[in-house]
């Protein structure tokens, strides 16, 4: 076996893992994996011969990929926050079936990272969201965090702690019974195929938020109260010929479609068995390349 055979079994060992640390930190699933190849290009290019854990080398690696990413995002200014001036951008998520995902969806969705946890990292500032992610979800050393983030350890703790109190207080509590939430959503499918209004409210939160993301031709929408959101539900339910139930970011969602091409993606936040929180992908763009056909 060559020295580039060996690098090359080492990376695809590590592949899975940088791929769910990149899509935390970024929050797109196409640019995780060119976060991905970009460190395999990184490391042909390195001398490595004194690397005792590859797998901590490349992580630190992904992490300054990323952060600069998320400079550039910043720089351009061209991701509004979740609900800045009323506009709404999600993050991708994750699809699979019910019974099982497959290899590369489970990995992205380890740990139970909704996307309503997505949407709030989302928030953070690009230093914050790499200390949090880093740390926080991959208990990756403060000392190795602050010589991604150019910064002192003690500064990079400060940086974690900031973002783990903004995470903490921004994420909507939620149940965690998988059984249980699907059975709240196919509720919710059922009464608003069904044009049922009443069923609606008796399944949605009083205070229900719902957020729409339809990309850079339709404007993202932010529509509050069971009233609005059941109505909205109702009208959109006539659009699609079809809608099956899925996991999204492991959780219980609904994928809809209409005349053969996917229409929508929602995820759903529950607690206490009613929905208190709706995220819906309608960009045509992305959702040609994250959802399953028909």
């Amino acid at each position: 076996m060559t020295g580039k055979d060996f690098l090359a079994d080492g990376f695809e060992a590590e592949r899975a893992q940088l791929r769910s640390v990149a899509y935390r930190m970024l929050g797109s699933v196409a640019e995780a994996e060119d976060a991905v190849q970009e460190a395999w290009l990184r490391l042909e290019r390195s001398d490595v011969s004194e690397v005792r854990n590859l797998g901590a080398w490349l992580t630190t690696v992904v992490g300054r990929i990323c952060l600069d990413q998320l400079r550039s995002r910043a720089s351009r200014k061209e991701d509004p926050l979740p609900e800045e001036d009323g506009r709404v951008r999600l993050p991708d998520p994750v699809i699979g079936g019910l019974v099982a995902l497959d290899p590369v969806q489970e990995i992205l969705v380890a740990d139970s990272v909704g996307l309503a946890l997505m949407v709030v990292l989302e928030t953070l500032s690009p230093a914050e969201r790499v200390a949090f992610v880093l740390h926080d979800l991959f208990e990756v050393p403060f000392d190795a965090i602050a010589d991604v983030l150019g910064r002192t350890s003690a500064a990079t703790r400060q940086l974690a702690s900031r973002a783990r109190r903004r995470v903490q207080g921004a994420t909507p509590a939620a149940d965690t019974d998988t059984g249980r939430k699907q059975q709240v959503v196919e509720a919710f499918l059922a009464a608003a195929r069904g044009g049922d209004f009443e069923a609606l409210l008796t399944v949605l939160d009083p205070d229900v938020l719902a957020r729409s993301d339809g990309g850079t031709l339709v404007p993202g929408v932010l529509r509050r109260g069971a009233a609005e959101v059941a109505s909205q539900a109702i009208t959109f339910a006539r659009f699609a010929a079809e809608a099956r139930l899925v996991l999204v970011n492991g959780s219980p969602g609904v994928v809809s479609y209409a005349e053969g091409r996917p229409l929508s993606v929602m995820s759903f936040t529950i607690h206490a068995g009613r929905i208190t929180g709706l995220d819906i992908l309608t960009d045509p763009t992305r959702l040609a390349a994250l959802a399953p056909t028909p």
